[in-house]
């Protein structure tokens, strides 16, 4: 909860039982001891927490989705390490706000009675451009403030490499469904700051639900309980009674998190493709279906299983990418919500179809080729001759027309002299690129024979082998 625009009081500055805060303010951790589910970070041993019960707090980077207790940490850190805390969130502020607590934290450290330093917190740090977070560095390198960003976002790409190499990064996980069974029953229990001081139950199967619709979010979590108690009737009187009906009202349309710009919308979507990839139909729909029901852009959808199709289908179904164009068409033409049935066929058609990658690596093979050997020389038979002196250089002369020759198979090279017998495409084992093997196999071996010298009209049988 911010307190101002600029500044959040540390937690002795404000009482955690404070009526006005929600309850998810006041359940915030204490101690150590009482964050949940972020073990690997801050357990016992834990570089982290040898330095916070030191009271040295480095300055770092908290990564992780949102409810996860990253601004819980910061508060919390500050509070043990003596700190003063000053907080910001870098959607409502900029390069002067930065300034103003950079020159308090200077005056703050530099008193003569009672030196303090100063903690501070940026929220949402990857909303700031490249020129607002330079303006950390030379602050985060004097020691003049302990920063502590918070981002949902990949920091490789969203915080400039200067300040990254500055700060610690520290990776928070989602709160799995027993951490938040935890913290609600803590909240249940607490009579200074939860609800313990008017008994408020969970009725049968209501905390399954509640936790099921916070997806991994606390403070979703205490907001969902504590809206739903407010309304819930006495039920003996003086308690009240939390039901799953109670808490489909207040639900009405569970959002699942999935934004169309951030991490999540391209881990989602990564799990849908490498689910298509694994040849999982069911995990590749229930990723699909995550999408849809988050909202994501179905033509989105549809461009990425076009992709699909050509990448990791291929020739072992040539069919493949035309289904998938068919899909977009058939997405674009009825729109949503029943585009949803044609983006359902065509990922259990990709996900169950014959794999192979043979036509996009022999492309990335080739590109490397053509960007290491430069403009390689055409070959003089294989160059346009449209003009007399075209053809008085030697243009197209040699050339062999395939058609005039049995089996319209002739041997003759097609590459630069620089890249003679270089192989790019290597086709898989399964599905229509099985077809393609045989048939390259065969035209080598009649460019063999011709090669060798001449040979007799191979046989009616022969012939129709590699067609």
């Amino acid at each position: 909860m911010w307190y101002s625009n600029k500044t959040m009081p540390t937690p002795e500055e404000v009482p955690s039982s404070a009526v006005f805060a929600p309850l998810a303010e006041r359940m915030r951790p204490r101690t150590v001891e009482e964050v949940v589910g972020q073990d690997p970070l801050l357990g016992s041993g834990k570089p982290l927490r040898s330095a916070i019960e030191a009271g040295e707090i480095p300055s770092l980077l908290l990564w992780g989705p949102p409810g996860s207790g990253k601004t819980s940490l910061a508060r919390l850190f500050a509070r043990l390490g003596g700190y003063y805390f000053v907080g910001l969130s870098a959607v409502l502020a900029g390069v002067r706000e930065v300034r103003e607590i950079v020159a308090e934290a200077g005056e703050r450290r530099s008193r003569q009675d009672e030196p303090r330093r100063t903690l501070f917190f940026l929220d949402e740090i990857h909303r700031f451009n490249k020129a607002q977070q330079d303006a950390l560095l030379p602050h985060v390198e004097s020691g003049t403030i302990t920063l502590i960003g918070a981002t949902t976002e990949n920091p490789s790409f969203e915080v400039i490499s200067p300040l990254l190499s500055r700060l610690l990064v520290a990776r928070l996980e989602p709160l799995a469904d027993e951490h938040l069974r935890t913290i609600v029953r803590r909240a249940l229990a607490d009579p200074e700051r939860g609800l313990g001081s008017r008994p408020v139950h969970l009725g049968p199967g209501a905390e399954d639900l509640l936790v099921r619709s916070s997806q991994g979010d606390a403070r979703r979590a205490l907001n969902l309980l504590e809206a739903t108690a407010r309304v819930a009737p006495e039920d003996p009187p003086g308690a009240r009674t939390v039901t799953r009906a109670h808490l489909a009202e207040t639900l009405q349309n569970p959002t699942l998190y999935h934004d169309t710009q951030g991490d999540w919308h391209y881990d989602v979507v990564s799990a849908l493709i490498k689910s298509l990839r694994g040849s999982d139909p069911d995990a590749a729909l229930y990723w699909l279906g995550r999408m849809i029901e988050a909202g994501e852009d179905p033509l989105f959808i549809a461009r990425r299983l076009v992709i699909f199709a050509s990448e990791d289908v291929g020739n072992a179904d040539p069919g493949a990418l035309r289904l998938a164009l068919d899909v977009k068409d058939a997405v674009h033409f009825v729109g949503m919500p029943e585009g949803s049935i044609p983006l359902a066929q065509g990922v259990v058609y990709l996900a169950t179809a014959p794999k192979s990658n043979a036509s996009y690596a022999a492309g990335l093979r080739a590109r490397e080729d053509a960007k290491r050997h430069g403009n390689l020389p055409v070959p003089l038979h294989l160059r346009n001759a449209p003009t007399r002196l075209a053809k008085a250089m030697g243009h197209g002369e040699g050339y062999l027309y395939p058609h005039d020759h049995p089996d319209a198979v002739v041997s003759q090279t097609y590459l630069p002299e620089a890249l003679q017998g270089r192989r790019y495409f290597f086709p898989g084992r399964f599905g229509f690129e099985k077809e393609i093997a045989k048939r390259l196999e065969w035209w080598k071996k009649r460019r063999s024979e011709q090669a060798s010298g001449p040979a007799g009209a191979p046989s009616r049988d022969k012939q129709e082998e590699g067609r």
